[in-house]
């Protein structure tokens, strides 16, 4: 399942990291106007799936992904249509997003669900938030790739049938419906391993049994679990805010503010593949640790040197300058989060043993800190810069203000640690509290609030034309409250777990 998702995830985030520079160089939308677009876009992608949660709790979770998955296929093609820019092509634009948004409301939930009902076995019930983690960090490995194959296949477009960049954009949308169609056969591929997780079906008696036991001794009831949920979705919405300007506010920052060229060390961050290698030597790194015969730590050593012999050949291979553009940006976030897994669950599992892990609502807290963290880093290279307006301003030299590509770099790192924290943990969370005969309308629920976050990313692109550290101090600022809000209701939230 986790393998079907990486597919459909590659095809979506290809298609997200080029989104709103297609806004804006195809139909000359302003920085507001595309952020709406991004914003609302968003929002259905993750509102959709309250629908689609309550439709798999009445026709079975198995049915609406595979459904899903076919009308993402039939959104995917129309953006891969190179139809202009008049009224005809904005139509059809906004109709692909739709079917986009509600295939995949169809889809990534409700396979969410199923991933969980393979631990609700009691003998499997305490590596449910390992699960998690392995298959957030699968989900991941298909959105690392997706920057790059963006911009990839629109250099290859332009120099190979010499399209304009416009046009290129639509060659990027198209990879989607390839990687749709691996993401199916994968699906079906290996259908067997999990089917008996895809009906949707009533409690069986001794879930009901347990709920009462529960119940009785615990004093928790469906109406406490599903209060617990709904103040955690209410938090979770400033996270996704702060999160998901990665396609819009940090988008354009990067765009207009970063370097547009590397050298060196700086440089080498910018090819994805040396990227894959230093993900290698870490996970080479623990199979070292952890390995029990001499065999696999001969392996995992075999795999380090070889990995460092990569990136000194890269190294030395690389030109002088390497251009910067700013899609490619969006490859860190899901590059830190596969580094990161290994490294995250080898700390909470050794918390757990010691009996001090964190409970998942816990974390979740410290994740929104996390991301306010993140943006302090931004409002330190934003200090002084000029305002999005000043810099059209012929007599405003691009070498006065431009900054180093590591400040954006180290704030996608931290926001990583910050999403490793929240994201999959809450998805669990879900899982785990959510009634049995609620379970998708529950996840839905959690999608939902993603919803109502990545909506409000919008009011970051309005407030574009203020000094921009101003907008990231709005972040900061609504990160914090949210977590200390989460704090104040922790006792709630954790008699639940």
């Amino acid at each position: 399942m986790a393998l079907a998702n990486t597919g459909e995830r590659f095809g979506y985030y290809t298609m997200l990291a080029i989104f709103v520079l297609f806004l804006q160089a195809n139909f000359g939308f302003s920085a507001a106007t595309a952020g709406n677009i991004y914003g609302g876009f968003l929002a259905l992608v993750y509102f959709l799936p309250l629908l689609g949660g309550i439709l798999a709790d009445k026709f079975g979770f198995g049915r609406m992904v595979t459904l899903g998955i076919v009308v993402m296929f039939i959104g995917y093609l129309l953006m891969a249509l190179p139809l202009g820019a008049d009224t005809i092509a904005l139509v059809a634009m906004f109709a692909a997003l739709f079917l986009i948004s509600f295939g995949t409301g169809l889809f990534k939930g409700n396979l969410q669900v199923m991933v969980g009902n393979l631990y609700d076995a009691p003998e499997y019930a305490s590596r449910r938030d390992a699960a998690f983690s392995i298959f957030y960090m699968a989900i991941n490995i298909g959105a690392m790739f997706a920057p790059s194959a963006a911009v990839w296949i629109m250099e290859w477009a332009q120099n190979t049938f010499g399209v304009s960049e416009t046009e290129s954009y639509h060659y990027a949308f198209g990879v989607a419906c390839a990687s749709l169609i691996v993401s199916m056969a994968i699906y079906y591929g290996f259908r067997r391993t999990f089917r008996h997780t895809e009906c949707a079906s009533a409690p069986a008696k001794e879930n009901t049994d347990a709920a009462v036991v529960d119940e009785k001794h615990h004093g928790v009831t469906d109406k406490d679990r599903i209060v617990a949920l709904c103040l955690v979705f209410a938090v979770v919405i400033f996270f996704w805010m702060a999160f998901h300007q990665n396609g819009l506010t940090l988008t354009f920052f990067a765009r207009d503010y970063v370097d547009t060229s590397a050298s060196g060390l700086v440089g080498m961050e910018f090819d994805v593949w040396n990227l894959v290698l230093v993900i290698l030597i870490v996970y080479a790194l623990f199979g070292l640790f952890q390995s029990k015969t001499s065999r696999g730590k001969g392996i995992s050593v075999a795999v380090i040197v070889l990995s460092i012999v990569g990136l000194v050949y890269q190294y030395n291979a690389q030109p002088e300058s390497v251009s910067v553009s700013a899609p490619i940006f969006q490859q860190f976030n899901p590059c830190f989060v596969v580094a990161l897994t290994p490294v995250s669950m080898a700390i909470f599992g050794w918390l757990a043993k010691t009996g001090r892990e964190p409970s998942a609502p816990r974390k979740i807290a410290y994740g929104m800190l996390v991301a306010g963290i993140a943006y302090i880093l931004m409002c330190l290279a934003s200090f002084g810069l000029p305002t999005p307006e000043q810099i059209t301003d012929p007599a405003v030299a691009a070498s006065d203000y431009r900054v180093s590509p590591n400040w954006l770099v180290s704030t996608y790192l931290v926001l990583t640690f910050g999403e490793l924290l929240l994201s999959p943990m809450g998805i669990s969370f879900v899982s785990k509290v959510a009634p049995v005969k609620y379970k998708g309308l529950m996840m839905g629920g959690w999608f939902a609030a993603t919803a109502v976050g990545n909506y409000l990313t919008s009011i970051a692109a309005v407030l574009w034309g203020l000094p921009v550290w101003i907008v990231w101090a709005v972040l900061i600022a609504l990160c914090i409250i949210a977590a200390l809000f989460m704090f104040s209701i922790m006792k709630r939230l954790e008699k639940v777990c």
